[in-house]
């Protein structure tokens, strides 16, 4: 199991959607402090439990920095990511490779930034927000798919690896969430319209609740559980969902 209350937690990408709603449920489940890690930080709130932190995940010396400052976090949250729309035989490759290195090497870096401080604290947890995307190329989301399969990957492997070290490597796999990002896919492709969103707050409990329990794997939401019996049952069937044909 995950000890959230009296955890020092950081959270990146907590100035929106998921990573905001995340903090606010961390707060309300008792954690001792939340770093807020954002591009654009916004002032903390929480009666002090809060604290606004700068990460760029593809600038690295916001990433050391961060490590240098969060000496304390004993649950690291690896919520960040970029969207990056349009048809991978189409679109420009540079906007895929920043797709890749924002969200798969990006995260990288902070986990390789924050693993010695874990073990420092005698160990901790950390979760990889992914997305039902890395199960299946929806053709028009380009690269991100990848990233996310890439990322899922990358959980895998190091979960075997920081087992030794007591630290517990989580995996977060959340359907369509109606935000800021969800209404950029909306906006370039209208098919997603078909998808009903969960929200934001609804993931951000389901997750906390699965880390409690010590899931390793975690779908929050009705697509994500729909998505995952369908992988179990049949990965085709799984991948024409995310194509929009089953």
């Amino acid at each position: 199991m995950v000890r959230i209350e009296c955890a020092t937690v950081l959270v990146t990408g907590a100035n929106r959607g998921i990573g905001k709603a995340l903090v606010a449920e961390f707060l309300a489940r008792g954690a001792k402090r939340v770093y807020a890690a954002a591009r654009n930080p916004a002032a903390g709130q929480g009666e002090g439990r809060v604290v606004p932190l700068r990460v760029d995940l593809t600038e690295p010396g916001t990433i050391a920095a961060a490590a240098r400052t969060a000496t304390d976090v004993t649950l690291l949250v690896n919520n960040a990511g970029l969207l990056g729309v349009g048809h991978l035989l189409d679109m420009d490759l540079d906007d895929v490779e920043r797709v890749m290195r924002t969200n798969y090497l990006g995260t990288l870096r902070m986990i390789r930034a924050f693993v010695p401080v874990l073990e420092r604290n005698e160990g901790g947890a950390i979760v990889n927000v992914i997305s039902v995307g890395a199960f299946g190329g929806t053709p028009s989301l380009g690269g991100y798919p990848p990233s996310k399969a890439a990322l899922n990957s990358l959980t895998q492997a190091i979960r075997h690896d920081l087992a030794p070290r007591s630290i517990t490597v989580h995996g977060v796999f959340p359907g369509p969430v109606g935000t800021d990002m969800f209404d950029k896919v909306t906006d370039y492709d209208p098919a997603f319209g078909e998808f009903p969103p969960a929200t934001a707050g609804e993931v951000a409990r389901a997750t906390l609740d699965a880390l409690a329990s010590g899931d390793e794997d975690i779908f929050p939401d009705a697509f994500s559980l729909q998505l995952r019996a369908e992988w179990e049952r049949d990965p085709r069937a799984a991948e024409r969902m995310l194509h929009r044909e089953a």
